[in-house]
């Protein structure tokens, strides 16, 4: 069978918007079916009302889901699985990066609930995702999963709080762990880091934040969702069977790790 048929089935946290939706429609391009949540009941009501309009709603699979609930996370898995079957692919793209109107919160001020809230769903949220979808990969001895991570977890952060950089620069031992556990089983896992991406969460494009950013970005601009989003696709792809362990920064240049 093909992984691009539309038989393959591919979830995406966090893909009811920015890099998560273009993610799943380039998925849903390829061929594949989709599953998508968010937290937002709006955001997912449009974006599956708009993906389905596109692709066919036999294809697409939405959810309003908090990674914060566990039992949320087991209930969109199972009935995924009632639904479709076990997925193929798992993109782990969800996160917060919680910011005042003076931006991050300062070292100092992070209160515990803050910290515990962002590392429940970038890291927790991700583990427990991972837990539901792997058992099924392993069982049809194919897996893709993609950790997106962030130029904040790689390199000295510019913008992001504490907890965030935290969080997202844990994924990398975690996808390091899961390689060592399901090693030899047809599974891969790898990150991928974008720097500044013009999304809701960055905010306006000629904001200050983002007219700064531009300025030191060799490539002379922000990223495009779509951009991240053919990294991500590529490493889901038949193609990228033999990286397993990487990770693909998404930058203009930003970070440079050579």
């Amino acid at each position: 069978m093909s992984r691009g048929s539309t038989s393959t089935i591919a979830v995406v946290t966090g893909g009811t918007s920015g890099i998560g939706l273009a993610t799943a429609r380039h998925l849903l391009e390829r061929g594949n079916r989709c599953a998508i949540f968010g937290q937002r009941p709006i955001n997912v009501e449009s974006a599956a009302e708009a993906l389905s309009q596109d692709f066919g709603s036999e294809r697409v699979f939405a959810r309003s889901v908090d990674l914060a609930e566990p039992t949320q996370i087991t209930s969109f898995f199972r009935e995924l699985d009632e639904r479709w079957g076990r997925a193929e692919i798992l993109v782990c793209n969800a996160g917060i990066s919680p910011k005042g109107p003076d931006g991050p919160t300062p070292f100092q001020e992070i209160t515990l609930e803050e910290w515990n809230a962002v590392l429940s769903v970038n890291l927790t949220g991700t583990m427990l995702c991972c837990q539901a979808a792997l058992p099924g990969m392993v069982a049809q001895n194919f897996g893709r999963v993609v950790l997106v991570g962030s130029i904040a977890g790689r390199a000295l952060p510019k913008i992001a709080g504490t907890a965030y950089v935290a969080s997202k620069a844990a994924l990398a031992g975690f996808a390091r762990s899961l390689i060592a556990r399901y090693a030899g089983q047809g599974i891969t896992v790898n990150v991928v880091a974008p720097g500044r991406i013009a999304t809701e969460m960055a905010g306006p494009r000629d904001s200050l934040v983002n007219r700064a950013a531009v300025a030191r970005i060799p490539a002379g601009r922000m990223g495009e969702p779509e951009e991240v989003a053919a990294a991500i696709g590529f490493l889901t792809s038949d193609k990228a069977a033999f990286i397993n362990g990487a990770i693909i920064d998404v930058n203009g240049g930003e970070f440079v790790p050579l």
